[in-house]
């Protein structure tokens, strides 16, 4: 069994107007709602044994949260630069070339890639996976390389105006 969860990065700050996209911070939402959706998760009793982040702040800050709720050091995140600015099919090949040895993933990043690539995995419709939203693929594939829309399936959402009440 393969579980591979997307996790949209908390709300980012428009503060800045002249700051680059890649390196806007979390706003004061985004610094609440990240570790409330990881601890939802600790709660589930869900144990991620490799974290994967776009290095954009806004998503390795989003990483770095989870992998505290976790116990995991933030220096274990993997950052893969091809998760910025990815489309789905770039997605699909980091997939594809995750390490068999860990079941249980999180890959951290951006829409509208990430609400693209879950609807691959489903026959309803997700509109937007909101910002620090959670979709959780599962698969019974033998290898990452083998995970695909033909074996793999959304089990939950987790977003956070549903869980954060």
């Amino acid at each position: 069994m393969r579980t591979l969860f997307l996790i949209r990065h908390a709300k980012s700050s428009w503060d800045n107007p002249g700051l680059r996209d890649f390196s806007r911070p979390l706003n004061e939402r985004g610094l609440h709602d990240a570790p409330r959706m990881a601890q939802r998760l600790v709660q589930l009793g869900i144990q991620p044994e490799l974290l994967v982040s776009s290095p954009a702040k806004r998503a390795l800050s989003t990483a770095l949260f989870f992998a505290n709720a976790f116990g995991i050091k933030g220096e274990a995140i993997i950052q893969e630069q091809n998760i910025y600015e990815a489309n789905p099919v770039d997605i699909l090949k980091i997939i594809s070339r995750l390490p068999d040895t860990a079941h249980v993933i999180m890959l951290f990043g951006h829409n509208p890639t990430f609400t693209d690539v879950a609807n691959r995995f489903t026959d309803d419709f997700i509109d937007n996976i909101p910002t620090c939203g959670i979709v959780q693929i599962e698969s019974d594939a033998d290898s990452w390389k083998a995970f695909y829309e033909g074996n793999a399936t959304v089990k939950a959402c987790f977003f956070p105006k549903e869980v954060l009440k």
